[in-house]
């Protein structure tokens, strides 16, 4: 068996898929999951589990460089938006209209984990990145600027 980290077997096998610029999707309960979207269901009842504790596993096991969420996440549900900033503390953090988050982003996502979350603006959108000191550490590698501070 696994040693430590997520021991479902489709969210793990799933976040091993992802690659740069892949968006993965953590939603609350009441998400409106594409008919066509890779989507993962973790919901057993209300907030079994919550959505802070899958976005945390998560944020153990993948490199982020991105957060997007609702636009009404920052004035709205302040507490939500600050818990984000303190567990991606390196990621950009973008805003878009809750209905594109309902809808396009949703569309886009490669996986989307429903959690039983029920908490208001709970879809969070996450840009994976690459490990840029192992990525670009390497002897005669000149790093790219927008990675240079990650180094």
């Amino acid at each position: 068996m696994k040693r430590s980290g997520i021991l479902h077997a489709e969210l793990s096998g799933a976040l091993a898929t992802l690659g740069h610029t892949d968006l993965l999707m953590v939603v609350d309960a009441g998400f409106p999951i594409p008919r066509t979207a890779h989507r993962i269901d973790l919901a057993v009842a209300e907030n079994l589990p919550d959505l802070r504790t899958v976005l945390g596993l998560i944020a153990e096991e993948v490199i982020v460089e991105g957060v997007v969420r609702a636009e009404d996440v920052p004035t709205r549900h302040p507490r939500l938006d600050e818990w984000l900033h303190g567990r991606f503390p390196d990621a950009e953090f973008t805003t878009r209209p809750h209905a594109e988050v309902l809808g396009e982003l949703a569309h886009r996502a490669k996986v989307v984990v429903r959690t039983g979350a029920f908490e208001p603006w709970g879809n969070i959108g996450l840009f994976c990145g690459v490990d840029a000191p192992r990525w670009f550490g390497g002897e005669g590698v000149v790093v790219p600027e927008e990675y240079a501070s990650r180094i």
